[in-house]
């Protein structure tokens, strides 16, 4: 592989990250870095969202233009990887590896920008911030960022695969997330008296078993409930007037997503009206999960077979509940989504999560072949 030529810039640039994370829409630090690479490769970066990134590198002939995103931020997470590149910024580390997404994205643009005279097209970068947070994807959209863009790639490192490998997945990949608040309010009461309050906690621990048993009734298709807090009560010889809970639902495609949420508020009516509780409930749409696209998929599944040969190239067999912002890119451009094997046992998000170095070596040198072939595909077909 052509990345292996790069190899000591990369793995300096992957330990300069990972050791100075910065939290979603803080990523300054991080945002001087790339721009500054960028520059290097001959490329004029323009500040989006201001910490976010936008470069285009322009090939020298005509095409199409296709864009490869890289998320930027870190998790408020405390480092305990003992990696002579640890985190240097206590309580934040690259905890979900977008330390090596940035590097391997930084990494194409090195490998593409020495090819520029055989490029037929262009290809934007484009580096988002705050995807642990509210998310970074659709600001980055409305930014204009996608403008004149045919295609959109991007991928995720991943403990379920080794390093040196990647794995691809037609269709449904990341599930939609929808997050939810349920306040409800009974009548206080003494304990000794219960028939004279209406007990808000009692009707609560009703709504927290339907909920997680909503997912039994979604046949044919995964989906997850997760109800993360319950709050309810001030004394333990007090009938409870208020409880809230909080919670996530993740489904995979649209249908499902409308299915949960009705039945969502079914649960809730149910509830308030065989307890005599008043229910407030709000629901409120987050991340819309992957749909990756056949054609681009293909593509990059034969590419990265070229590139890795076809033993290191897995067609995953089941989508993830996971949830990722990518998706908002997919609503508006054909594209997908791939994983890279991290080399690592321990799950995304741990303090000890450290993928291999070897894994920014292989999501650069497959994001660049993926660009390439697009735009190859692209003018091919238009010939």
């Amino acid at each position: 592989m052509e990345a292996a030529q790069i190899q000591k810039e990369l793995f300096s640039l992957r330990a300069a990250f990972h050791q100075y994370p910065e939290l979603g829409n803080q990523e300054f630090q991080t945002a001087e870095r790339i721009e500054h690479v960028l520059r290097s490769c001959g490329l004029r970066p323009r500040r989006v969202l201001d910490t976010g990134m936008e470069a285009t590198l322009h090939g020298a002939k005509p095409g199409p233009t296709v864009a490869l995103r890289a998320d930027m931020d870190a998790l408020p997470v405390q480092e305990v990887t003992g990696a002579s590149f640890a985190s240097r910024n206590p309580g934040v580390m690259h905890a979900c590896g977008h330390d090596v997404h940035i590097t391997a994205a930084l990494g194409a643009a090195m490998l593409l920008s020495r090819h520029r005279d055989a490029i037929s097209g262009s290809v934007r970068f484009l580096f988002q911030p705050d995807e642990e947070g509210e998310g970074g994807a659709q600001r980055m959209i409305d930014s204009g960022c996608l403008r004149g863009v045919s295609a959109v790639f991007g991928g995720h490192v991943t403990p379920d695969l080794p390093a040196g490998s990647v794995g691809v997945r037609y269709g449904k990949f990341y599930a939609a997330s929808d997050t939810f608040l349920i306040r409800l309010f009974g009548r206080a009461a003494h304990g000794a008296e219960r028939e004279k309050g209406i007990d808000a906690l009692e009707a609560g621990a009703q709504m927290v078993s339907r909920l997680l048993a909503l997912p039994e009734r979604l046949h044919g298709e995964r989906s997850v409930v997760s109800v993360g807090t319950f709050r309810a009560g001030t004394a333990r010889n007090i009938v409870a007037d208020e409880a809230e809970l909080t919670g996530i639902m993740r489904t995979l495609g649209s249908d499902s997503r409308i299915t949960m949420r009705s039945m969502l508020l079914e649960v809730c009516r149910d509830v308030a009206s065989h307890t005599d509780v008043q229910v407030e409930m709000r629901l409120q749409k987050s991340y819309p999960g992957i749909v990756n696209h056949d054609r681009e998929t293909d593509l990059v599944r034969s590419a990265a077979e070229r590139l890795l040969g076809v033993q290191n190239v897995t067609v995953l067999d089941l989508p993830t509940m996971k949830t990722e912002d990518f998706g908002y890119f997919l609503l508006n451009r054909p594209g997908v989504y791939y994983h890279f094997g991290a080399g690592c046992d321990l799950p995304l998000h741990n303090p000890g999560f450290l993928p291999e170095a070897k894994t920014v070596l292989t999501a650069a040198a497959v994001h660049s072949a993926v660009l390439h072939t697009y735009l190859n595909q692209a003018n091919n077909t238009e010939g």
